[in-house]
């Protein structure tokens, strides 16, 4: 087996504010995209043909993968959903047996690996589900590790989805007359009109077709909405920074012996720390990067290239920093901020800041609310649960966006993609993509003057 198919042709609508601009399949995790961390799983497992099925955003998968060579494209358009863009994308091949992978998951080479070698006929690779079973196409699975059943959605608990499939040829006519409405549901809930691959899964089995299922072993994720995002980094950048056991110095790299580092760190090419920099733990910097001037650092941050860090800001455990950032002059930050984002003069960031986003002087974003209870976050106009504080109630600041002086986002607000939330607005609702919220000021002007004081 040597083909492999992602599919990525996805709206990626419950990603929003993160898919207006590009592919979910283009989110960098520890600032390297998903879609490049799965080729390069798929080319360190031997796979010569890697097909991508991509609809909206072409010119950004091309644009991404400008430099990587054994990977074609394929426009599949707007189809009626993932069962058909394989369909189309087979045409274009011919392979007894190939794979097939989802364009938003995070998986470790170790299970991808091992789910490779177990896999002799047709199998999947499954993740215990991280949030409702109503959040997904879900599985349950027989003692034997067969997958059992397949049901939408459920409300009565399904334990594992899908993430990637071993399959052959017998399943192409099967896509090719999967049915238009999920054919597994409970009673009472409401499948889209959407072609799914699962949909074609449940028919070839109920034709006595046997399916295995491998669970992973090590954390994986199933990118789907934007506080999927904060988990995966915090958990990938503790993986990459507990690899580092020694001081890792590249060419050009340099540490000021006034600098106070509790663990490791990794500097890329010309990087440097410089004085008076405290360091509790490991840290990951890229190229040409400098931490100065009493930046405090708590580990597990993985910093990329050309970034300017220091003037006593503070980084919160497990954060990221993307490429061309700066965060100065006592400017907190606990989440991820994508490229070229700017972050200085006295904010307090906590979520994601999208790219190219410039956050004005004194923005604070709130993340304990004064109940101490967590916020529902909203998604396709559908409130929805979620567990801790770091995501529940973060801030998710959409690309190419600003905010004013003295702005303030309240626990668990979105903005979207080229907004603005004006100086000195309080906000407490998601603002949508291109659209600028604006403080209405009433004021009063009377005279003044010495005659007030007495004289």
């Amino acid at each position: 087996m040597d083909t492999a198919i992602i599919l990525s042709a996805g709206k990626g609508s419950k990603m929003w504010p993160y898919a207006q601009i590009r592919p979910k399949s283009l989110i960098s995790i520890s600032n390297k995209p998903i879609l490049i961390h799965q080729i390069e799983l798929l080319k360190g497992a031997g796979f010569k043909h890697i097909l991508v099925a991509v609809n909206q955003h072409e010119q950004a998968y091309r644009y991404a993968l400008r430099n990587v060579e054994d990977v074609e494209i394929i426009q599949v358009g707007e189809t009626e959903g993932n069962a058909q863009s394989l369909f189309l994308c087979l045409k274009k091949i011919e392979c007894q047996r190939f794979l097939v992978m989802y364009g938003d998951i995070w998986l470790e080479k170790p299970d991808f690996d091992r789910f490779l070698k177990a896999s002799k006929g047709s199998s999947a690779l499954l993740l215990k589900h991280q949030e409702t079973s109503r959040n997904y196409i879900g599985c349950n699975l027989h003692p034997d590790g067969t997958i059992k059943e397949i049901i939408g959605h459920s409300r009565s608990e399904t334990s594992h989805h899908f993430l990637a499939f071993t399959l052959e040829q017998d399943i192409i006519p099967f896509l090719t007359k999967v049915s238009p409405i999920f054919p597994s549901v409970e009673v009472g809930m409401m499948p889209p009109d959407e072609v799914f691959l699962e949909a074609a899964l449940v028919d070839w089995m109920d034709k006595g077709k046997k399916l295995e299922g491998l669970v992973c072993n090590l954390p994986a994720f199933d990118l789907d909405k934007p506080w999927h995002i904060l988990q995966a980094n915090y958990q990938n950048n503790e993986d990459i920074c507990a690899q580092i056991k020694e001081n890792v110095l590249n060419e050009g790299a340099e540490i000021d012996p006034s600098a106070m580092i509790d663990g490791f760190v990794r500097l890329g090419r010309n990087s440097k720390i410089g004085k008076n920099v405290i360091i509790e733990g490991n840290v990951w910097v890229g190229d040409h990067t400098e931490i100065k001037a009493g930046a405090i650092l708590k580990g597990n941050n993985v910093i990329g290239d050309h970034c300017e860090i220091g003037y006593y800001c503070y980084i919160e455990a497990g954060s990221t920093i993307g490429h061309r950032c700066k965060v100065l002059h006592a400017a907190e930050l606990s989440g991820v901020i994508f490229d070229g984002v700017y972050l200085y003069h006295y904010m307090e960031i906590a979520g994601i800041v999208g790219e190219n986003t410039d956050i004005g002087a004194g923005t604070v974003c709130g993340s304990l609310r004064f109940d101490d209870s967590l916020s529902d976050q909203k998604v396709k106009s559908r409130r929805e649960k979620v567990e801790g504080q770091d995501f529940a109630n973060a801030c998710y600041i959409g690309d190419y966006a600003r905010t004013g002086v003295n702005a303030i986002l309240l626990p668990g607000v979105k903005t979207g993609a080229r907004s603005i939330v004006g100086p000195g607005v309080i906000l407490s609702e998601d603002l949508g993509d291109g659209k600028i919220i604006l403080l209405k000021q009433n004021t009063v002007i009377k005279d003044w003057g010495p005659e007030k004081y007495g004289w």
